[in-house]
């Protein structure tokens, strides 16, 4: 049986992020005051690993907050189209993505390659190679073991790092991708075998039993629960900003004399602009008829339609929300119905 793993030493790893930076764009987590986010870096020596979780999602990588899809120029004769040019989009490596930032791009690809598949995700994602990190610390707000997910998941990762305590990486090579990307460093890794990465990773029990958690958020529809949870919801969407799986996009066009472009921008089934007609009717007229749509969404129409949920337990949206709630806490309560 071909050994899983191999051993990348703390030192060969700088030489190695090094020899990526010579060859294209790296992002990884940077030290920014007193937080953490997912910045291009110049040299290995501005990232950090002292952190539970960047601010940002690495969902920007691929879905970005704003993005032109085409541009346009009309005269008398009619409109003229020009494609955007999928070609320019530059490949990119993502250093020290957490298994739930990581598992939730795959999730995201299924929102985005489904018939048909978007074009644009496709080749960003095409291009940009996901360096996992495996978590050895974890907070009030993680729950990633509790929906499938935990702190050693690879699911996601083209390459999964385990840091030990020598400070000498487990390296797991994963997809096709992964081994494209150190098949000219392949010298830097070295053949170990008795590694254990479980020994490194963070413990975190499990807050609730999802295994039937799609049965049972259809069985509260129609009740209060929603209603109730969500009184104190602003409506301000930061929570589905932050969550590295929620792919709600408005579009919009900008013009300008005779030119213009069409244009792709984040947005959240929590807003209640997202379903106002132009009527002035909204079929989801209360706060808590939207709680309740993003939660059906990420738990019960993406598992049907899918075969994925829409949340991987990074805990993003608990912690940024103003008004604390905390999805965790309405999950355990659903799956005790």
């Amino acid at each position: 049986m071909k050994n899983p793993f191999k051993l990348l030493r703390k030192a060969l790893y700088t030489q190695w992020i090094e020899k990526l930076l010579s060859t294209q764009q790296v992002y990884g987590p940077v030290q920014q005051g007193k937080r953490v986010n997912y910045r291009r870096i110049a040299s290995p020596a501005e990232l950090t690993d002292d952190f539970i979780i960047p601010e940002n999602s690495v969902k920007s990588f691929v879905f970005p907050r704003i993005e032109k899809l085409f541009s346009f120029t009309g005269n008398k004769e009619g409109v003229s189209i020009e494609d955007k040019n999928l070609e320019a989009i530059p490949y990119k490596v993502i250093l020290g993505v957490r298994p739930c930032d990581a598992y939730g791009i795959l999730n995201l690809g299924a929102i985005f390659g489904w018939n048909p598949a978007d074009p644009i995700f496709s080749k960003r994602l095409e291009r940009t190679t996901f360096i996992g990190s495996a978590c050895n610390k974890t907070d009030d707000y993680c729950f990633c073991s509790s929906i499938g997910g935990g702190p050693g998941n690879t699911q996601g990762s083209d390459i999964f790092l385990t840091k030990m305590e020598t400070g000498d990486y487990i390296a797991e090579i994963i997809t096709p991708k992964g081994e494209t990307l150190i098949a000219s460093d392949l010298e830097l890794f070295e053949e170990a075998t008795g590694l254990e990465k479980e020994k490194y990773l963070a413990v975190l029990p499990r807050r609730f039993d999802d295994s039937h958690m799609e049965e049972k958020i259809n069985v509260v529809f129609d009740t209060p629960i929603f209603d109730e949870y969500a009184l104190r919801c602003l409506g301000c969407s930061a929570c589905a900003y932050v969550c590295p799986v929620c792919g709600c996009f408005d579009i919009q066009d900008e013009t300008r004399g005779g030119k213009g472009q069409r244009i792709r921008c984040w947005d959240s089934c929590g807003s209640k602009l997202f379903t106002l007609h132009t009527s002035g009717h909204n079929p989801r007229n209360t706060q808590g008829v939207r709680w309740r749509q993003r939660l059906m969404h990420k738990f019960s129409y993406m598992p049907e339609r899918l075969g994925v949920r829409g949340c991987v337990g990074c805990g993003r949206c608990s912690r940024h929300c103003p008004v604390d709630m905390n999805i965790s806490e309405q999950l355990s309560l659903i799956s005790e119905c």
